[in-house]
């Protein structure tokens, strides 16, 4: 009986897929690039503070010379505080661009493992979502789902990739089922989608759960195909299947963290749902998975350390996109955030409310005591993340915005936050935003680290990052100057993507722009 029931809600659960990845209408697509300068045939950039995203501190000032859209040598030319010797730097030809970033700091593109375009809000252009990805520094972007269906993303793969349009690289899963012609109730028909999305070209699939052997079909095929796999354990299907199960099966990266505190179960099976719970209800769905890291087995015990240590032998990727859930520990916050007013389309706005129709506007009738949970449920999954990665886990960075009052860009850089409130040292932080995405896409041999050879895929802020991860934010960071005076940072001020330099200042100016048209035009 007990199997039987555990089946029936598998095949409820892909029954109901279209639920959980409701997507609005398609946005605009991008138009062609206006902004960005080069590639150059031969760029230097000069007296930069490196940090080169393999783990090493702050080098320099160095001078970084690219040619084309490849990083072609990194010189350090001198030491802080005093004058750099001429005699040290690359030389600079007569048709070379030379940029003068004194005292800047450099970093890798950031690589953001879980970047809808546009979510399940209706009408988002995708030219907004770019343009604040990119402002944000974020250079490479793992579309999770491609709901807006993959006909829709791909020609802006391809633009993206000649650089025909201001946007990151995007590297493009598909929901499993998604656009499927017969029934996904056999693990032939599973195996067989799977090579119909790979011929489309597809990068990727992401899974919300499956019969057991309809996963092993689609998961050994994806291996097959040489596609990349992603999971959100739903709670319709994560009995059957949680973490661990997935794992052994070959999955690739889990995202968020439902399907690891029931890998961590040891006094039960089923997560302990109140009697009135239902599922379709977002209030329900949302207020009881903050209750859930409280049921699992604690830091330290056998069962953690067993779990913990499988997944890491199995080259396992947690992607935790903390981010996106943060409204549950401090509603207040995530809705009066300072960005709102000037770069939060009024469409995304309306979606942020609460509604019983909208996935993630869960606001019915939201408590102290269900944002108390949520805090301790936090601490939990950050003392997990923490212990993972200093056990020698890989630990990446995903935003999932457009969803619960986080805007794209914005809702990254917070990410960052998090994973330093998680113990995560800076550096160590920016390794799980660069070189760790890479890695787990399977582009380190070309993004993730400032390396000769590598892609000229760079961050450049004025202020040091290491010191403070506000000053990446595009609203910059709020403190007094040296005459008492309230200011503001500019946050970051230049985005290189493929050798192309943008002014992060100009792409948000687009940004607010955008936003008061979409305002005049309400």
């Amino acid at each position: 009986m007990k199997l039987l029931h555990r089946s029936i809600v598998s095949l409820i659960a892909v029954l109901n897929l279209s639920f959980t990845v409701n997507a609005g209408e398609p946005g605009v697509t991008a138009p062609a690039r206006e902004r960005g300068d080069g590639p150059y045939e031969r760029l230097i950039l000069r007296g930069a503070y490196i940090v080169n995203g393999e783990g090493a501190p702050a080098q320099g000032p160095a001078d970084i010379v690219i040619k084309n859209d490849v990083i072609e040598r990194i010189v350090v030319v001198g030491n802080p505080g005093v004058p750099i010797l001429d005699n040290k730097r690359p030389v600079a030809g007569a048709n070379d661009k030379v940029i003068d970033i004194s005292g800047h700091y450099v970093l890798p593109g950031f690589v953001d493992m879980h970047g809808h375009i546009g979510g399940s809000a209706d009408n988002i252009p995708a030219e907004y979502v770019f343009k604040l990805w990119l402002a944000h520094g974020i250079t490479t972007v793992r579309e999770p789902g491609s709901f807006n269906g993959l006909d829709w993303v791909l020609p802006q793969v391809e633009q993206s990739n000649n650089n025909e349009i201001a946007a990151p690289r995007i590297i493009p899963y598909v929901g499993f089922g998604q656009g499927a012609k017969e029934f996904m109730g056999s693990p032939e028909a599973a195996r067989r989608w799977v090579q119909q999305i790979k011929q489309k070209g597809a990068a990727g699939i992401k899974f919300f759960g499956a019969p057991k052997a309809i996963m092993e079909a689609a998961l050994d095929e994806a291996q097959k195909q040489q596609l990349g796999t992603m999971m959100h354990h739903a709670q319709l299907n994560v009995v059957s299947m949680n973490v661990i199960d997935s794992a052994r099966l070959g999955l690739g990266t889990m995202e968020h963290w439902y399907g690891l505190p029931e890998a961590l179960f040891e006094n039960q099976i089923i997560q302990n749902y109140s009697p009135e719970y239902v599922y379709h209800n977002e209030q329900d769905r949302f207020g009881e998975a903050g209750r859930l890291w409280a049921q699992a087995a604690k830091p330290g015990s056998e069962k953690w350390r067993n779990v913990r240590d499988e997944l890491i032998a199995l080259d396992f990727t947690i992607n935790p996109t903390m981010t996106i859930y943060e409204a549950s520990r401090d509603l207040m916050r995530e809705m009066n955030a300072d960005w709102h007013r000037q770069y939060t389309l009024p469409t995304l706005w309306e979606f942020f409310q609460p509604s019983r129709y909208a996935h993630g506007s869960y606001w019915f009738d939201w408590t102290t005591a269900d944002e108390i949970a949520w805090k301790q449920n936090y601490k939990l999954w950050m003392q997990f993340l923490n212990d993972y990665k200093n056990h020698g886990g890989r630990v990446t960075t995903g935003s999932d915005s457009g969803y619960i009052f986080k805007i794209y860009g914005f809702g990254y850089i917070r990410e960052l936050e998090l994973l330093q409130e998680a113990g995560f040292n800076p550096l160590e932080v920016i390794d799980a935003a660069t070189i760790n995405g890479a890695e787990a896409l399977g582009l380190d041999h070309m993004i993730g680290s400032l390396l000769p050879g590598k892609k000229a895929d760079m961050v450049i802020v004025k202020e040091n990052p290491l010191k403070n991860f506000k000053v990446l934010y595009g609203t910059g960071h709020f403190k007094l100057d040296d005459n008492n005076r309230p200011m503001r940072t500019s946050g970051v001020r230049y985005t290189i993507k493929d050798g192309i330099m943008y002014d992060a200042q100009a792409l948000l100016k687009d940004v607010r722009e955008m936003v008061i048209q979409a305002k005049t035009a309400d």
